[in-house]
């Protein structure tokens, strides 16, 4: 029997898991089990269903019947990104955060304690925010391209299970020793003229790897990215950004350039990478368009949404 036959036995509503086998600790598996136990203790249906295809065609199906209340994404930000990229805006997502960083899961203050997903799904308020699309693909949290996203492009060349922070340490090196550090020429909205860089992140929500803080006022309700370029190439000069980034110094500096947009073109006459939201999307030039309301969460009842926000515009006024 498929999995939507088998939903559609259910009279009420029902909650999708999609798994991914290659996201976090391998006790993932065992968390999937007993977050499904106890929503379904709340008398609500559940599937847990591997593949994005079948998951994607059964959320379809039962959001147009109207029996759909939520899909997990249990796995890290790559998962719901894939999610996303499948799934009509309106169909509210939440998060069983079992990947590496999990970094909206972190921003939203959200965790895989088994009560509070259940919670979460049963009782849960729905916000939408921004989304973008890059080269045709939707993300939801960050691009950059340049070193870092060489980086992340050797790190999923060799990835052959879960990923830690120290799986990093050898594309790392290897970015050192052979990373180039092209010319970026990028051009937010109908500038004319470039913005010259050799590094080039976009933000949606203020969310990186670390929670390095390179644009921490980021707004994902405000209809618009942020841009944030370095211009020195080299690894010196990465060093003194990432320095500055770490003090929250980096803003003021005649090496940066912070913009807004609504649309982006990177192009460059040499090979330059670029990730999104931590997993490689290929290779420049790259358009990156912004989808007001593109995603809807589902988050805990009693998450104040206007926190956020709040500190958001504190941040820009400290940074500014």
């Amino acid at each position: 029997m498929s999995s939507i036959e088998t939903a559609a036995k259910n009279n009420g509503e029902t909650v999708i898991i999609l798994t991914n086998p290659k996201a976090g600790a391998s006790s993932g598996g065992q968390v999937v089990a007993e977050v499904k136990r106890a929503i379904e203790a709340c008398g609500i249906s559940v599937l847990v269903i591997a593949k994005i295809d079948e998951a994607a065609e059964c959320a379809k199906k039962l959001f147009q019947s109207g029996l759909l209340r939520t899909v997990v994404a249990a796995g890290g930000d790559g998962t719901l990104a894939l999610l996303a990229n499948h799934l009509p805006a309106e169909i509210p997502l939440t998060m069983l955060p079992l990947g590496t960083e999990n970094l909206l899961a972190k921003y939203f203050g959200l965790t895989n304690n088994i009560q509070e997903v259940a919670g979460i799904v049963a009782d849960g308020q729905v916000l939408q925010v921004d989304s973008g699309i890059a080269n045709g693909k939707r993300f939801l949290l960050m691009a950059s391209c340049g070193f870092d996203a060489d980086v992340v492009t050797r790190m999923h060349q060799q990835r052959t299970g879960h990923i830690q922070r120290s799986s990093y340490a050898k594309p790392i090196w290897k970015s050192i020793r052979k990373y180039k550090y092209p010319e970026l020429l990028v051009y937010p909205d109908d500038h004319e003229t470039p913005i010259k860089a050799r590094w080039a992140f976009m933000f949606n929500f203020p969310c990186y790897a670390m929670g390095l803080p390179i644009i921490p006022w980021a707004d994902a309700k405000d209809g618009l990215f942020d841009l944030c370029t370095f211009r020195g190439g080299n690894l010196f000069n990465g060093l003194i950004y990432l320095a500055g980034v770490l003090l929250r110094r980096h803003r003021g500096w005649r090496d940066t350039h912070f913009e807004n947009f609504s649309r982006l073109r990177i192009e460059s006459n040499g090979e330059v990478p670029y990730q999104l939201d931590g997993d490689p999307g290929g290779k420049l030039p790259l358009e990156i368009s912004v989808v007001p309301n593109g995603l809807t969460i589902l988050l805990p009842k009693n998450h104040v949404l206007g926190k956020t926000a709040e500190k958001n515009a504190v941040e820009r006024n400290v940074q500014g």
